[in-house]
């Protein structure tokens, strides 16, 4: 009975490590230092109600693009002077590259169980919000016109009439944004019409940005018509504020990203890093996500935007979440990288 008793106390305590509670950072001022993606005005809610429940931790929150947040963390590491406690990201190719690299720690819970499968990966690449990808219109300029619900009825469209679209379409520019190279890379593999698409995009003047936001000012003030691969929440949160945008979901396929959370291995402050991540993926952060930083939960306990068409399963309708894994690993790789990149130039560029 007492071996039973000792062998219990020892799984209660590895129990309190793996799933951190709300005194597990006890009351101690402490800091938290997180790399993030995503714009802090949106982000902002989560950060607030996280120190409501943990008012002895300082956040700072480091807001940067993929790619350079990717690199910046590599640079801290090999320097021996790691600085991130939290990497968040929706460039979930490099975040998976991390955890294939051994630079990630791991985050088991109750509530790392309850995400999708697709959502993560060895519980060190974690799934926090369902994103999905999708073209955006200016209303006021297509008010005269049937607006495109599919691929193939964009590229009918620009082959239609070339001189309305001329210059006036808008996606990430896949050589300088990891979320775009991440999204295009997807589109090649799941779309048919592809490269036909790629082709009327070269042929009417494609316009190239970095950031979502910067792409949706210029369709808003009708500096472009539309805008290609955008990402969802950041769309509907500008047409609940009443900017003229009409967001279309293609029906041949509409692709999801999932903004990822990573620990890193070397994280100054692990233990504050994994009470925060586990916020996040708590029903209490994922609630929060939605209702006040406007993005979709990931878990399906939340009633969100998106949660009627089952984000649980792999492929749900026209949605298809893109799965956190070794295959995000493939156009990584240099050749592939360089070759991709050649043949979208070759493609899209100016001619």
């Amino acid at each position: 009975m007492r071996l039973i008793a000792i062998l219990a106390l020892l799984l209660l305590g590895a129990c309190s490590r793996v799933f951190p509670q709300k005194d597990d950072l006890g009351s101690a001022p402490t800091e938290l230092t997180i790399y993030s993606t995503t714009d802090i005005s949106v982000f902002r809610p989560v950060i607030d109600d996280f120190n409501r429940i943990h008012p002895n931790v300082r956040v700072h929150y480091v807001e940067m693009d993929a790619g350079p947040l990717y690199r910046r963390f590599l640079t801290e590491t090999a320097n021996g002077r790691p600085q991130a406690d939290v990497l968040l990201s929706t460039a979930m190719d490099l975040q998976v590259k991390l955890v294939n690299d051994g630079l990630a720690a791991p985050h088991s819970s109750a509530s790392t169980s309850a995400l999708p499968n697709w959502a993560r990966w060895r519980n060190e690449a974690l799934g926090f919000t369902f994103e999905p990808v999708v073209m955006v219109f200016n209303s006021r300029l297509m008010a005269t016109r049937d607006i495109p619900r599919s691929r193939s009825q964009l590229i009918a469209a620009m082959r239609e009439d070339p001189k309305f679209w001329r210059g006036r379409i808008g996606t990430y520019d896949p050589s300088q944004s990891s979320v775009g190279y991440l999204l295009m890379t997807q589109d090649a593999l799941q779309t048919s019409d592809f490269g036909t698409l790629m082709q009327a995009f070269g042929d009417s003047g494609l316009k190239l940005g970095n950031e979502t936001a910067t792409l949706l000012d210029r369709i808003e003030s009708g500096d472009l018509v539309m805008g290609y691969n955008l990402l969802g929440s950041y769309a509907t949160a500008r047409v609940a504020r009443g900017a003229p945008l009409v967001i279309v979901y293609p029906e041949d396929d509409t692709l999801a990203v999932t903004r990822t959370a990573v620990i890193p291995k070397n994280a100054p402050r692990p233990r504050a890093a994994s009470t925060f991540v586990e916020y996040l993926l708590s029903l209490r952060g994922q609630q929060v996500l939605t209702d006040r930083s406007h993005l979709s939960a990931v878990r399906k306990e939340i009633e969100g935007p998106y949660s009627r068409m089952g984000i649980s399963e792999a492929t749900v309708g026209p949605l298809r979440p893109i799965g956190l894994g070794p295959g995000l690993l493939v156009y990584l790789d240099t050749q592939k990288h360089r070759r991709f990149i050649d043949g979208w130039r070759a493609t899209v560029a100016p001619h």
